[in-house]
């Protein structure tokens, strides 16, 4: 579940104002706009890469405002899929655990599983260089979910791919919260992505996010300075 009441925030001279939205748990959500009105802001907001001025940022029940990123336990997929490059393709799968000090008897358990899952269990030996879009998502992806986070943000992860393979990623992406019993939700300015994922849309727009599909959600003001 991802709450987030009253929420404000300045960056440089963007200032996000007041907004509010609400996922339900085990919910596909996505956030849909147009580049550069601030869809990037609100979801780095929520995983507590950007301080806020004012607001509450809840996940799964629990208050999370003054938190640190990794004490939020939320899985971040930034829109390059960012990838460490030096790593080979097992280690950025089980990076987040890695640094967790986890027993690597269960890291080796848990990036074959996602290795299978994700159909890069051929590359885990290579490098993450020279890799297509496609494998770099669901790489990506993999690391995100390592550690088993409740909640799932997703920086326009599909934007960089072709159409075919954007459609394999959405048949992946379809059954991640009853799979990965996670709450997800995806940055994006396609309204295909949205109609295929969506059970919840909310759409930031002329400087107000609304909901245009499901019930859960406010109409929230988002201003630009001058």
């Amino acid at each position: 579940m991802i709450d987030v009441d009253h929420l404000t925030l300045r960056q440089g001279a963007f200032e996000l104002a007041d907004v509010s939205l609400h996922v339900p748990r085990g919910t596909y959500a996505l956030l849909m706009g147009k580049t550069g009105c601030g869809k990037t802001t609100v979801l780095e907001a929520i995983a507590g890469l950007r301080p806020i001025q004012s607001g509450v940022v809840q996940l799964n029940g629990q208050a999370v405002t003054h938190s640190t990123p990794a004490e939020r336990r939320v899985g971040y997929v930034p829109q390059d899929g960012a990838l460490f490059r030096t790593m080979t393709v097992r280690d950025n799968l089980g990076f987040a655990l890695a640094i967790r000090h986890q027993p690597a008897a269960s890291i080796e358990r848990r990036v074959d599983e996602l290795a299978d899952w994700l159909g890069v269990k051929h590359l885990l030996n290579r490098r993450a260089v020279g890799l297509s879009g496609g494998e770099t998502q669901r790489i990506a992806l993999g690391r995100a979910l390592a550690n088993h986070p409740p909640v799932l943000l997703m920086d326009e992860p599909l934007s960089s791919l072709d159409e075919e393979t954007r459609d394999r990623m959405i048949e992946l992406l379809k059954g991640l919260p009853q799979k990965a019993e996670v709450t997800v939700l995806h940055v994006t300015h396609s309204r295909h992505e949205a109609d295929q994922l969506g059970d919840l849309i909310f759409r930031l727009q002329d400087g107000r996010i609304e909901t245009i599909k499901g019930s859960a959600g406010k109409s929230e003001q988002i201003k630009q300075v001058n």
